[in-house]
């Protein structure tokens, strides 16, 4: 099979192999829930995933439940849930009636009863009840998002203005107790960060969001600044997590396919976090140092990247990294790097991700493209659809960031007697 083929069978092994079903599953196996009620709040990009694994298993001991995922991500509708799609990266109004629709949930539950968490990343999103105007938290999401701000920075800001992140929804499921199954999209699996932490006590300080706003210069109302000054809750007593799944299952399962393939394969890291255009460099210059090799290899890195916005076009971060490897695999026989989001859609695109080889700049040159003018603009999208280049799967069920792959096609050696 061709590079492209490879890369696509990669990336279809790999997402299926960390799919939330069994390993939600199994959480719930290994949990006793007494007597009590359970209800559901499913949230995040893989929220009806996650939910659909707990109704299979758990079936009619489900009173109830709210499932608040992404636009496009709720597949049909579950016995005894009502679905809310909303919002991401950015929360809307849809967002607040569904976070409404859950708050509501749990509300005069007992000591007995149990809120099953079923939380996965986008969550910072979709899961919100703002204490500032809807319209301010969107405005100073993007500053947050344009500015290059890591998914860390950027969510202990959201914590402070929210009713819900840094450990207030636990607080809001009082009395009932809070099993939380976290399928974790934040490198180390920092259980306060992912989604922002709704069920978590928060490790972040009100000095440490200061700091954030400061190194930004971002522009927040009187009022934003004064949530920044109010502590979130650094203990919860009624909350039990389990981590279902995270970037480094990620890596192994992409490492599984590659080899399936015949590529020798090296794991270079599953905590990559730079800006894409620097990654796709750097995995180049991976690419340039093994394209003589005589056997196949293949070079995996996971992670989250960021994309400092200049331009005005469209695009994401795996798409924005496969250009910039373009650059500097330009040429170069044999070799290809790919890189694609497990939730199926990359930054505000229909993509996955992009795939780019040593002809793809001579493809765009042919079209009037320049790839440096192409990710100066940040339209990564536009010119990888004119090459072929875009990887699109669709939304995927699953979250646990994003992996690039380096592909060596190994040369054939001939033998004389």
């Amino acid at each position: 099979m061709s590079l492209r083929q490879d890369a696509k069978q990669i990336v279809a092994e790999a997402i299926r192999e960390v799919l939330p079903d069994q390993a939600v599953k199994q959480a719930l196996e290994e949990k006793d829930f007494g007597n009590g009620k359970i209800v559901v709040a499913s949230v995040g990009k893989a929220a009806w995933q996650m939910a659909k694994a707990a109704s299979e298993l758990l079936g009619n001991r489900i009173e109830r439940g709210v499932v608040l995922t992404k636009y496009h991500h709720a597949f049909s509708g579950l016995p005894r849930m009502v679905c809310y799609e909303a919002g991401h990266p950015v929360p809307d109004n849809n967002s607040f009636r569904g976070t409404e629709a859950v708050l509501e949930l749990v509300q005069d539950l007992a000591p007995q009863d149990t809120v099953l968490f079923l939380l996965s990343g986008g969550g910072s999103a979709l899961f919100e009840k703002p204490l500032i105007p809807g319209e301010e938290l969107a405005e100073i999401t993007q500053q947050l998002l344009a500015c290059g701000a890591d998914i860390v920075e950027i969510n202990t800001i959201r914590k402070r203005l929210s009713v819900v992140k840094g450990g207030k929804f636990a607080q809001c499921c009082e009395p009932a107790q809070v099993y939380n199954i976290v399928l974790s999209d934040v490198l180390g699996d920092p259980l306060d960060m992912i989604a922002s932490g709704p069920a978590y006590p928060d490790s972040s300080t009100c000095e440490m969001a200061r700091a954030i706003v400061q190194k930004y210069r971002l522009r927040l109302s009187r009022r934003a600044r004064e949530c920044l000054n109010i502590e979130t809750p650094k203990e919860l007593g009624n909350v039990e997590t389990r981590v279902t799944g995270s970037v480094k299952h990620l890596c192994q399962a992409a490492a599984r396919a590659c080899e399936k393939l015949g590529y020798k394969t090296v794991i270079l890291t599953d905590q990559l976090a730079c800006e894409a255009k620097e990654a796709g460099s750097f995995l180049a210059s991976v690419a340039k140092s093994h394209v003589d090799s005589v056997q196949s290899l293949a070079f995996i890195a996971g992670g989250e990247t960021v994309v400092h916005v200049t331009g005005k076009g469209k695009g994401g971060r795996n798409q924005e990294l496969a250009l910039a490897a373009a650059l500097g695999i330009a040429g170069l026989k044999g070799a290809a790097v790919f890189s694609f989001g497990s939730d199926g859609t990359d930054g505000p695109t229909d993509a996955a991700g992009g795939f780019c080889d040593g002809d793809t700049r001579e493809r765009l040159y042919q079209q009037g493209m320049d790839i440096d003018e192409v990710l100066k603009q940040n339209d990564s999208y536009h010119a990888l659809q004119k090459c072929g280049g875009l990887i699109v799967t669709g939304a995927t069920g699953t979250n646990v960031n994003d992996a690039a792959v380096v592909l060596i096609a190994g040369k054939q050696t001939v033998l004389f007697k």
